[in-house]
């Protein structure tokens, strides 16, 4: 039977970004001590956090002596080596466990298992060489997007080709282990987010709209505008995937919604997600909070949204004509401001995020565009 951690206890975090950073504040708020660890100092989640450890990921013996702190240990992004999370498991649980992470943190493994396991996907191939990469191209045909197998994100690690002339260009910029993926023209974007407990408990947020700019989040709104025929099936495969996974914790699947009406996963995130940040103010659950019920062996929390809510990310692109003017956001007093407290803004950096509540979901949306481009507008020369 499973040991219950109780509030008192220390919850380890692997990574230190803001979704730790978030985690780490609801965790706090029920009682708990937060362990970070990381190769960085001063970090989002450190800056909340009872202990920020800095480290190397491969520095195993720094990775025991973190591990031995702790009641249980998380992580809040998936690029952890697999060798630091076998010596955490050593001597304390790690939930969601190294197989979930071993899966989601590489392409061609995660694909392989949901297209093995039944799931609705985009057509891939798996190529390693300029030559499987044209004989895969030819055979899926053109547009296609060739991505490496892992460590990518927001957009990074992937090309798209055109024509089957791109493809020695396309292979130099890469030339690793890699995905080619038929082009999906696709009607939107959008993500469902399920907490599974040791119980086998499931809660969902129902299915967020996600509107994305240079291949990173920009905007996402809950409920998404689905017919509910197709968001009832979204949610379905979301939590048939977290279940076949085996995942304690949280997972968010993304999924395209064709021009046919149809659902494909494009991927996998087995912690929280940025499309999920809205819950941290609309939920009478987050999903930060419901990662920690999750991993600690608690009953989760109502995942029930109080208001319609949208989500705005604040890139440091924002930063480029001045200090943003927060008194600006500040004035809309629907929307919500979160900051990460990270020092350097750089192009392309998530440095925080508004939240807006309305009455129902465009509202939201219009309301939280409309307030981050007040703080553009009035940004002031430091």
């Amino acid at each position: 039977m499973t040991r219950t951690i109780l509030p008192g206890s220390t919850i380890g975090v692997l990574g230190s970004g803001q979704l730790g950073r978030m985690f780490a504040i609801a965790a706090r708020r029920m009682g708990y001590r937060v362990h970070t660890f990381s190769p960085d100092d001063d970090t989002p989640t450190g800056q909340v956090a009872d202990w920020e450890t800095q480290a190397a990921y491969d520095d195993l013996d720094a990775v025991r002596a973190f591990a031995e702190g702790v009641d249980v240990i998380t992580f809040e992004f998936e690029n952890i080596p697999a060798e630091t999370v076998e010596q955490a498991e050593r001597f304390a649980p790690v939930r969601p466990g190294g197989s979930v992470l071993y899966t989601t943190q590489n392409r061609l493994r995660e694909k392989t298992f949901l297209s093995g396991s039944g799931f609705p996907v985009v057509p891939f191939r798996a190529v390693s060489s300029r030559e499987e990469l044209q004989a895969a191209a030819a055979e899926l045909g053109t547009p296609a997007v060739l991505k490496t197998a892992g460590w990518g994100y927001d957009g990074k690690g992937q090309v798209r080709i055109d024509s089957l002339e791109q493809v020695p260009d396309a292979w130099s910029t890469l030339k690793t282990d890699a995905v080619l993926e038929a082009f999906v023209d696709f009607e939107c974007e959008v993500s469902v987010i399920v907490a599974r407990g040791f119980d086998g408990e499931l809660a969902d947020y129902g299915v967020i709209g996600n509107d994305h700019q240079n291949h990173i989040l920009d905007v996402s709104v809950a409920p998404a505008d689905l017919p509910g025929d197709l968001g009832r099936e979204a949610s379905r495969i979301a939590r048939a995937v977290v279940e076949a996974l085996d995942v304690v914790g949280v997972l968010c699947v993304e999924f395209f919604v064709t021009r046919a009406g149809t659902l494909l996963i494009n991927e996998l995130a087995p912690r929280p997600h940025n499309s999920g940040h809205l819950t941290f103010d609309a939920a009478v659950t987050s999903q930060f909070e419901q990662q920690l019920r999750a991993v600690c062996g608690l009953s989760l929390g109502e995942p029930e949204l109080l208001r319609p809510a949208a989500m705005a990310n604040l890139l440091g692109d924002l930063w480029f004509q001045g200090t943003p003017d927060w008194s600006a956001a500040c004035r809309f007093p629907q929307v919500k401001l979160h900051l990460y407290g990270k020092e350097q803004a750089r192009p392309g950096r998530k440095m925080g995020h508004l939240t807006a509540l309305a009455g129902d979901p465009r509202t939201a949306a219009d309301l939280v565009r409309e307030a981050r481009r007040a703080l553009a507008a009035r940004a002031t020369k430091t």
